[in-house]
Parts: structure tokens; C-alpha cells; sequence
């Protein structure tokens, strides 16, 4: 499965970091490709590409803030999740997103 997330928290510092990381190494041991996009206080980074959105299975927004160009996922299913939950449980995060696709 491909994945790809989108992670961001009001002071686009700490969590938004951290759930990058909790959600990357959760989708590798499950067995999924991800890559996560972050948008922090510097701004974007790690921009998730059109073709990269298009050959998603599925997009996750681990976000406490509004995610910035949102509307490049609009036909993608999308799971919303507060950062926090991604940071303290991304596997159980993930698998909840796949139910979205593998109804």
C-alpha cells in the first residue's frame, strides 16, 4: 500500500516532527511505502508531489491545524487524526486508515 501523511500542530515544532517519525517507522513495519510531508514552522517541507498524491492508495493528515493545499488530495481517501494520537499510537493509526480503502 502507498501512503502518504501529512503532519502539522499549532506551533509546527515538536509533534509535527514527531509524528512524521512515528507514522514513517509504523508504515515500515507494517509492510507500507509512506511518505510524509511536514508543515512546521519553517514552512513545508518534504512536499508531497502531484504524482506522488495520484499513485496514493491512501492520505493521511495527522493535523491539529488546517493542512495548507489540502486540495491537491480531494479525490483520495483521507483519514484525519490529531497529531498527538499518531505520536502515541501510529500503527493503530494506520491500520484504522486502511479500513478506509479495504472496505
Amino acid at each position: 500500500m502507498k501512503i502518504v501523511a501529512v503532519t502539522a500542530c499549532p506551533t509546527g515544532i515538536a509533534h509535527t516532527y514527531m509524528a512524521a517519525e512515528a507514522l514513517e517507522s509504523a508504515a515500515k513495519k507494517l509492510g507500507h511505502k509512506i511518505k510524509v510531508e511536514t508543515q512546521g514552522s519553517i514552512g513545508i517541507e518534504n512536499k508531497i508531489t502531484q504524482k506522488e498524491v495520484d499513485e496514493a492508495d491512501l492520505v493521511i493528515f495527522a493535523a491539529d491545524v488546517a493542512v495548507k493545499e489540502e486540495s491537491r488530495f480531494k479525490d483520495k481517501p483521507i483519514y484525519k487524526v490529531e497529531a498527538q494520537k499518531a505520536i502515541k499510537n501510529a500503527k493503530a493509526v494506520i491500520e484504522e486508515a486502511l479500513k478506509l480503502v479495504n472496505k
